[in-house]
């Protein structure tokens, strides 16, 4: 029995999710009122309030979604036996094509368009998600212990490497100042990448 209220509820807060993501992209975060998600969800207002204090709730939730979804999107672990700028190009070219994604950028959208007068609130919350450790991390940290590259600050060179690529393939986008990449543009961006991060970096 607390196994099927579980799944009712589970389903419920799904429904609530998916309903915000639509609205907030349609009407804006301000333009959505509680009555309308419980409407768009086919839920009660209270039940949309026992999942979802808040609307800032919600939208924290669709980001801090999006990045963990980016964590899973890259899988290329450190390997000393091959070359040390393939798999670099590797892993920077996988969180390429999960930022360039359309909903990966509507979910920035709505985020960046709801916090933008009010960037202290969603501060403390992206520097929780940026302390988390991701797969770029575990890989220059492997690559350091196996004196392949030297730095001192991890923190740095993740920012340089998340600065480079979004540069190119995520604030354009996100404006829509510039089309989606191609996918020879993304390589060429990852491979540009590793060639300016390793050329500072790796050990000659």
């Amino acid at each position: 029995m607390m196994g099927n209220t579980r799944t009712r509820s589970d389903a419920k807060r799904e429904a609530i999710i998916q309903a915000a993501t639509q609205a907030f992209q349609e009407y804006g975060v301000n333009g959505t009122s509680m009555d309308k998600l419980a409407e768009l969800a086919n839920v009660s207002k209270r039940t949309v309030y026992n999942h979802f204090a808040t609307k800032e709730d919600l939208v924290m939730h669709l980001v801090t979604k999006q990045f963990e979804d980016a964590k899973l999107s890259v899988t290329v672990v450190y390997d000393p036996a091959r070359e040390l700028s393939e798999q670099l190009c590797e892993l920077i070219f996988q969180d390429i094509e999960f930022t360039v994604t359309e909903e990966h950028l509507d979910i920035a959208r709505v985020a960046i368009g709801h916090f933008f007068y009010e960037p202290e609130k969603l501060k403390d919350e992206v520097a929780q998600l940026k302390a988390q450790e991701t797969a770029l991390h575990r890989w220059l940290k492997a690559a350091k212990a196996d004196n392949k590259i030297d730095f001192d600050d991890l923190s740095r060179v993740v920012d340089e490497i998340d600065s480079l690529v979004k540069g190119q393939c995520f604030w354009p986008q996100l404006f829509k100042i510039e089309d989606v990449l191609s996918n020879q543009d993304k390589h060429n961006v990852a491979k540009n990448t590793v060639a300016l991060i390793l050329g500072r970096y790796a050990v000659t």
